[in-house]
């Protein structure tokens, strides 16, 4: 049996039920193949073994009373991953999915992820199964509060920075933070995605979509286009999908689709920036509303969508952006996809396309840009916060996006000349995995067997 797939088997075996996982995994290691044959130092090493496996998985109860009294239980979750190239650093998700393989795909994915973006941190993850809508301010408070009075003991601006992600924002990062500082007594960047007044950074909300854009033009460039006059379909409505939109106006293209958990929006006018904002970020109501101030614009209930596939995919695209959670283009939406005429994907959420999807559109050569590179912005402007904090500085807006442009810009030529390197230049799945992972396990490599 083949290393790698060696590796995949022992893993299933003492990490049950973990699909996701699993998932990630085996999508880095088969496609490390061409590094392994090359340079065997990664196999004298074990790092396939070493690296698959975390340094520490926090397992812990979170215990906290509900506006009627009613005492409540969830389950508390930080997987710290690697950390050869500096402390942990991902994202805290509070939604009820949330369980140990969700936190272990994220935060092996992380790995490869933080190390494309040049800057010093590791790989990391965490959150809850807790499920903040619905709740009160004071519920999600005692939630945070009880939550961080495990997570303090193992996290630190130079050992572990987590911020936001699913279900995680500049609400909960700021009672996560208040706790934090109440129990040890420090006021200290351990936190990013904090509130502008009190260390955060600017262009931290916008920064992941925007990245995903910056690396869509990135890639429509070196084959000779842009992204001027594309339409594009965007899914999510969070603010990964919200800043994707965004800035997609701002490069002249017309993003005309939107989705959250309930149902999508078709919008062939392009969907409405400040309606979506006022939807999702003040009011924070469902998308059906879109219509009721654009009733020429077509709203789609989940009950509705194509059977086994996913509606936003369905629309006539140039360019998509997978900007919601994990599987969600499918065999049959790659197949839509491209029967359309869509030539660019840069995936803006973490393994949205499911491995046979990915396949399609490696074979199909269209421009492909997997989420650990394409959607890394939000990772290296959360770096770019710890930087500003540790130096007791505040940067303006632009002096972050032309930090963050520049490191998109990084990436894709990183995965573009590794993915040359190997032989296949337009594969940037297998240029990112290599590129990210020999960063990595060199760095292993140089400090031993630990």
């Amino acid at each position: 049996m083949p290393y790698t797939a060696k590796t995949i088997e022992q893993l299933k075996r003492t990490s049950p039920a973990q699909a996701e996982f699993y998932q990630a995994a085996e999508e880095v290691l088969m496609s490390l193949r061409p590094l392994l044959d090359k340079n065997p130092k990664y196999q004298k090493h074990n790092i396939i073994e070493r690296i698959v496996e975390p340094e520490r998985q926090i397992f812990f109860r979170v215990v906290w009373m509900d506006d009627s009294g009613q005492i409540q239980v969830n389950k508390g979750f930080r997987i710290e991953f690697n950390s050869a190239l500096g402390p942990y650093k991902g994202g805290l998700r509070f939604h009820p999915s949330v369980n140990a393989g969700i936190i272990k795909f994220l935060g092996f994915e992380q790995i490869f992820k933080n190390a494309l973006t040049g800057r010093a941190i590791g790989g990391g993850k965490g959150g809850s199964d807790f499920d903040p809508k619905g709740k009160s301010d004071a519920e999600i408070m005692r939630f945070c509060q009880a939550f961080m009075s495990e997570l303090y003991r193992h996290i630190g601006p130079n050992t572990d920075v987590p911020a936001g992600d699913i279900g995680v924002g500049g609400r909960e990062i700021g009672y996560l933070f208040g706790q934090y500082k109440r129990l040890t007594g420090r006021y200290e960047g351990v936190l990013t995605g904090k509130g502008l007044n009190w260390g955060g950074s600017l262009a931290r909300t916008e920064a992941t979509g925007y990245g995903a854009v910056y690396f869509a033009q990135n890639m429509l460039e070196a084959r000779g286009e842009t992204l001027e006059g594309k339409t594009c379909a965007v899914s999510g409505a969070g603010n990964v999908a919200i800043y994707t939109i965004e800035k997609l106006y701002q490069y002249g293209a017309k993003p005309v689709t939107v989705s959250d958990s309930r149902g999508m929006v078709y919008d062939k006018h392009g969907i409405n920036l400040e309606t979506l904002k006022e939807l999702k970020e003040v009011q924070k109501t469902s998308l059906e509303a879109y219509i009721k101030e654009h009733p020429s614009a077509q709203y789609i209930p989940l009950s509705d969508y194509p059977k086994g596939r996913n509606a936003v995919w369905t629309f006539a695209c140039d360019a998509a952006f997978p900007s919601a959670t994990q599987n969600e283009v499918n065999v049959a939406d790659a197949k839509e996809l491209l029967k359309n005429g869509c030539i660019c994907i840069s995936e803006g959420a973490n393994m949205p396309s499911s491995p046979e999807a990915v396949d399609l559109f490696l074979a199909a050569k269209i421009a492909y840009g997997p989420g650990k590179a394409a959607n890394a912005g939000g990772v290296a402007t959360s770096q770019l916060e710890m930087s500003q904090n540790a130096s007791m500085e505040s940067w303006d807006f632009e002096t972050v996006d032309t930090k963050l442009k520049d490191i998109m810009h990084g990436i894709f030529m990183n995965s573009s000349e590794t993915a040359k390197e190997f032989g296949d230049p337009s594969n940037l799945v297998l240029g990112a995995n290599i590129a990210g992972f020999r960063k990595v396990a060199d760095a292993m490599i140089d400090q031993g067997a630990v």
